[in-house]
């Protein structure tokens, strides 16, 4: 990473840099050509993009805008260093995030920018563990539904063996010496369906309140929303929880999926609240484009800030109060093309009005909904009505389900339905994304050429346990930002028709690949 004192006179080309400034996750396989999501860092408009729970392939849009970003650092390179640059264009965009966000006029709100929802969970942990002295004790719910890598950044521990500023790590090896106990809570059962809400509450205070009582601080964060569209524990538990112990407790709101309103996003930082976000899930922008946004409540508690973000946050990823913080004077300039990329679809998102917005997800969601139940080779994953008690915003579009879980089930005509394996399920996720009209031979041609020929990206399998005896995992089929925009209409998008229809093909060519297997 370029120095403040070296001037940089070259850059990579713009999809190397949207591979730069990340851990390992975002590197590509050197046969696929993709990161670990299964995305490449260049514009690919023969794949319909319906995985926005694990991330989308960038837009056209995206990437010219990440280019022409790219362009204006390079004919700056020659006259400033090139971490004034990126500070300089991270304010921008901070400045524009929080406009976005519906928090411009909240005073002592932080933006402090991350590789990724990992590393602000990390970020989170580490200045609340610094900031107190009693020892700490993070209490999360199970990573199958927010992130295989978030409880060792919550403990302490690096998450991979690259950090998001280069530095080549021990994966699973503590950061400093303190250490942090991570507390896991499941909110599904052993059969996939959730757990009560009541029953995952109740454990919640339960290892709360013996933390407390050893003298621990908890750091109790709350999903909205998981990978498959559950929140938990309930917005009214972490708020009993957190008034009856303000100075012992802080909240982290894990929103990295990103799906909720910006009257939500203000409801929780108002509540005292640190709220973790990306531009990567709902909105579409490429992977690894995260921020922490900290109250006031949790920024004056912290004096400065821990030596050991050195290798995970620059000092210009902070507001630039806390620029003198001792973190190194850097550049990272993927993050910074990432997220040019992600506000180009929020702006284009956040131009649509709220109720249309609303009206199109209740649409799209009754279509998906009755195709899953009433399809005998796929099952609904149960979930639960989206409820945020008192913080509940009336008419808001978040309180609409927009990540559609589902099992898939082999074809037969007998009385017991057989699920399909997760290895069976991750074949039809792979192959869902191939043009399959050159083996047309080795089926039945019950799928038009047509069909097979088109390329779907669905959210990665999520494991949720069995179903008679069969260890199965969930595919997920979502409604992202970037498909609202489309189904607002012509001559820009297909219109709501054509947007549910894109979403029934790929429901179709999943009934295809399990008949034909």
């Amino acid at each position: 990473m370029p120095l403040s004192l070296e001037v940089n006179t070259g850059l990579p080309a713009t999809a190397q840099l949207l591979t730069d400034g990340g851990d390992v996750r975002i590197r590509l396989d050197g046969q696929s050509g993709l990161n670990q999501y299964g995305c490449p860092p260049y514009p690919d408009a023969s794949l319909v993009a319906l995985g926005s729970s694990t991330a989308s392939v960038i837009s056209g849009q995206g990437f010219a805008a990440a280019d022409r970003l790219r362009d204006r650092l390079l004919s700056w390179a020659a006259c400033e260093p090139a971490a004034s640059a990126y500070a300089r264009e991270l304010d921008r965009i901070r400045d524009e995030l929080k406009r976005f966000c519906g928090i411009p006029d909240l005073s002592g709100v932080d933006v402090v920018f991350a590789a990724s929802g990992t590393d602000a969970h990390l970020i989170a942990a580490q200045i609340v563990d610094h900031a107190v002295e009693a020892p700490l004790c993070a209490i999360m719910v199970e990573a199958a539904e927010t992130g295989s890598g978030v409880a060792a950044a919550l403990s302490g521990r690096h998450f991979s063996r690259r950090t998001a500023l280069g530095a080549l790590v021990s994966e699973a090896m503590p950061l400093t010496e303190r250490t942090i106990v991570v507390e896991v809570v499941s909110i599904r059962l052993a059969n996939g369906c959730p757990r009560p809400s009541a029953e995952v509450d109740a454990e919640i205070v339960m290892i709360a309140s013996a933390a407390l009582a050893q003298g621990q601080h908890v750091l109790l964060t709350l999903v909205d929303v998981s990978k498959t569209g559950l929140i938990a524990p309930s917005p009214t538990c972490v708020a009993a929880l957190y008034q009856a112990y303000p100075e012992q407790l802080t909240v982290l709101v894990d929103a990295c999926q990103f799906r909720i309103s910006p009257a939500t996003l203000r409801a929780y930082l108002h509540c005292g609240y640190m709220v973790a976000i990306t531009g990567s899930k709902f909105m579409t922008g490429p992977s690894f484009s995260g921020a922490l946004l900290l109250p006031p409540v949790v920024t004056q508690r912290v004096r400065q800030l821990p030596a050991s973000l050195l290798d995970y946050s620059a000092a210009a990823d902070w507001p630039l109060r806390w620029q003198d913080c001792g973190l190194n004077v850097v550049a990272n300039d993927g993050l910074l093309l990432r997220w040019e990329a992600a506000l180009t679809e929020m702006r284009a998102f956040y131009a649509m009005p709220a109720v249309q917005v609303g009206e199109f997800l209740q649409k799209f969601a009754e279509a998906i909904l009755h195709r899953l139940q009433c399809d005998p080779l796929f099952q609904l994953l149960p979930g639960t009505q989206v409820d945020r008690g008192s913080l509940a915003v009336a008419s808001s579009w978040d309180s609409l389900p927009t990540i559609f879980p589902f099992l898939l089930y082999h074809a037969g005509s007998g009385p017991r339905r057989v699920p399909l394996n997760r290895e069976e399920t991750a074949a039809v996720y792979y192959r869902l994304q191939q043009d399959l009209s050159h083996e047309q031979d080795h089926f039945d041609g019950r799928a038009p050429a047509a069909l097979r020929a088109q390329r779907f990206q669905l959210g990665q399998p999520v494991l949720c346990g069995s179903r008679d005896g069969v260890p199965v995992s969930a595919l997920r089929l979502c409604v992202s930002a970037r498909s609202v925009v489309s189904a607002m209409g012509p001559p820009a998008g297909l219109g709501v028709a054509g947007v549910i229809a894109q979403a029934m093909a790929a429901l179709d060519k999943i009934a295809w690949l399990i008949r034909a297997a």
